[in-house]
């Protein structure tokens, strides 16, 4: 295991203030909340508690410096991105021992997501100058048609947990590209890593004002006087569908422009000609990223019953080397869950599948003793009336039902309110393109386990939400398109 003083000493270098229109403050009133290690359950730290009047201070700050960011020349823009991207590179080692330590992922995948995280700037930092319009001829003939963008104004990212710094760099990235300011209220169960991304954005130039990031344990009391603020003009959202709703109702009095990346529950589909060793390599890295604990996670397995068993024995076994323990711990292949809450839910979400009727191939409950983890599970013949076929279950558990025919599997992939991601393993490339039309899912995996990518468009439809993040379309998102019509 690593030297427990390397943790420690990174936690005590660690900004624990509000990071407040540029600079480090404690929060107006003094207030402070614990951040836990969910390995033991134990306090890592005390952060700052931002208060409504701190969000004010910081949109205050945003709105004074909106209109000079906009102004700054896009290659300016994008050469600041660029820096904090080799920084962030630099620090890697601090950035992923920082996750693990406050959301609990193995290292490995703390490290890898540093990567993820850290691309979005390098992204965006290209985009900002490929940002474009348009000078056509009016078809009448009467005059010309000119289409220009400009940056939204200061804007509002609320992000999860479970991707402590790649859902904030892929909001913070576009939306300074553009020439947007920003305020983030990052979770409270992981607010360390987004104040050491400030720290180095700071370290690498960034005006003051041009973000503020608040951690607190009052979301609702901090973030509902900006929502009601009509110089805020942007809010962007990841996070539960039931948030994501209670946000829409509240943006929209000041209609801002809104981005909501919501709730997920991927079924993954394997037909009856898929090579089923590939599809199994595919199951593990679309269900066991993060733990689990991802919206692109795999949570529905609709296997063609001709190859259902071999499926299933060879996932189990697959599943079955993964090791529990703390993150940082080098024989840790699964780290613990967030908190109590989340290991709740998935135990229940489990019994009750067991209790329906569904079979426990691997796994199936908590061990005891201190941290919030949950081993590796597969349950198979999970029946149509279980909870887990409904509710994202967000940790290591792969729920496995049959079917007979295509549409029979179409159809089970598609009966949820859900649409984020989809997964397909077909060797009939005319299958592939026919089901990837049919499912009611924004992102589509054909025969391959992880989709996302800094340069495409990451969201997705129905409960899912609407708006896209990466790729050329995420920077659209903090853009406003003006027409002005000239004479001929």
């Amino acid at each position: 295991m690593m030297d427990p003083m390397d943790s420690r000493e990174l936690i005590r270098q660690v900004p624990t203030t509000l990071f407040l229109g540029g600079e480090q403050r404690d929060a107006e009133n003094g207030a402070t909340f614990t951040v836990f290690d969910p390995s033991t359950g134990e306090a890592l730290t005390e952060v700052a508690d931002a208060s409504p009047a701190d969000a004010m201070k910081a949109l205050d700050a945003a709105v004074a410096v909106q209109s000079e960011w906009a102004a700054t020349p896009a290659r300016a823009r994008g050469e600041l991105l660029r820096a904090v991207f080799d920084r962030i590179i630099e620090r890697a080692d601090d950035f992923a021992l920082l996750m693990t330590l406050e959301m609990g992922k193995a290292l490995p995948e703390s490290k890898a997501e540093v990567k993820y995280g850290a691309e979005f700037f390098r992204w965006f930092s290209e985009e900002a100058v490929r940002i474009s319009g348009r000078y056509t001829p009016a078809p009448a003939g009467n005059g010309r048609v000119l289409v220009t963008k400009q940056p939204v104004g200061p804007c509002l990212a609320i992000t999860p947990w479970n991707f402590p710094l790649a859902m904030g760099t892929r909001k913070i990235g576009p939306a300074l590209a553009a020439g947007c300011t920003m305020i983030v209220k990052p979770a409270s169960e992981t607010p360390l890593t987004m104040l050491l991304l400030a720290e180095v954005m700071a370290d690498a130039g960034l005006p003051k004002g041009v973000l503020s990031v608040l951690p607190t344990s009052k979301s609702g009391e901090v973030t509902g006087p900006l929502l009601d603020d009509r110089r805020l003009r942007k809010l962007t959202f990841t996070g539960s569908t039931g948030v994501g709703r209670m946000l829409i109702e509240k943006s929209a009095r000041g209609l801002l422009r809104t981005s909501m990346e919501l709730g997920g529950n991927a079924p993954f589909v394997v037909f009856d000609d898929a090579d089923v060793d590939a599809a199994v390599e595919g199951a593990v890295l679309a269900k066991m990223r993060n733990g689990g604990e991802a919206c692109t996670a795999a949570n529905r397995f609709h296997v063609a019953n001709s190859v259902r068993e071999e499926f299933t024995a060879k996932l189990v076994d697959k599943m079955s080397s993964y090791t529990l323990g703390p993150g940082q711990d080098p024989d840790t292949t699964l780290g613990p869950l967030i908190n109590a809450d989340q290991l709740e839910t998935v135990s229940e979400l489990v019994q009750d599948a067991v209790g329906a009727g569904a079979r426990v191939r691997l796994g199936g409950a908590a061990p005891e003793g201190a941290g919030y983890f949950y081993p590796a599970t597969v349950l198979d013949d999970v029946p149509p009336q279980a909870r887990i076929l409904k509710e994202e279950v967000f940790g290591p558990v792969a729920a496995i039902s049959g079917f007979d025919t295509e549409d029979e599997g179409i159809a089970a992939a598609n009966d949820t309110e859900y649409g984020l991601a989809a997964y397909i393993f077909t060797r009939d490339l005319d299958r592939a393109l026919r089901v990837a039309d049919l499912l009611e899912t924004g992102m589509v995996g054909v025969n391959r386990g992880v989709i996302s990518d800094t340069a495409a468009p990451f969201g997705g439809v129905k409960a899912s939400g609407f708006g896209r993040e990466g790729g050329r379309e995420g920077i659209e998102e903090y853009l406003e398109t003006k027409y002005v019509a000239l004479e001929s």
